[in-house]
């Protein structure tokens, strides 16, 4: 299933006077985005705290006739051409050192390194994202792509990323 929904009871828990209730929903990936998780979450959160939503302005459908009609159609023709055009010679292969030769076929395989930033660190970077009006995710991009360039002195590099709704 893309969705599933279960409410479990879990009766009165230790000094409580009210039954208590646990909500589970298991969404496959398709369903939802973490733009949308983030609304639905908050949206959730405002009703258990009693808040009366405003009623949406406009609804999915009115988004997918705006993405069907022909001016929409013709920006992203626009778009297509531009990126087609930046890279008719080919994407910018990076010039990186690394102890390896690049592998005649490219791969997708890759690795996971894990770490935690300190807490004033991570702090100061969301302020500089507040400051320059952008998301903590464009200053950390704008940092790798600068250690990137550092590290190969190459004007142009190209990083691919996941979206939510961007061009």
């Amino acid at each position: 299933p893309l969705l599933r929904v279960g409410l479990v009871d879990l009766g009165v828990q230790g000094n409580e006077q009210e039954p208590q209730h646990l909500l589970m929903l298991d969404m496959h990936h398709i369903v939802s985005d973490g733009v949308s998780m983030g609304v639905l979450t908050d949206e959730f959160v405002r009703l258990y705290d009693g808040e009366e939503l405003s009623p949406m302005r406009i609804q999915y459908k009115d988004y997918a006739v705006w993405q069907q009609s022909e001016a929409h159609q013709e920006w992203m023709q626009r778009q297509e051409a531009y990126w087609l055009g930046t890279f008719r010679g080919g994407v910018p292969v990076l010039d990186l050192s690394t102890d390896f030769a690049r592998p005649a076929v490219q791969s997708t395989a890759g690795d996971t390194i894990e770490f935690a930033l300190e807490r004033e660190v991570s702090e100061r970077l969301k302020e500089l994202a507040s400051q320059t009006g952008s998301t903590l995710y464009m200053v950390l991009l704008a940092a790798y792509t600068t250690l990137l360039h550092k590290y190969t002195g190459q004007e142009d590099i190209v990083v691919g990323t996941p979206i939510a709704g961007r061009p």
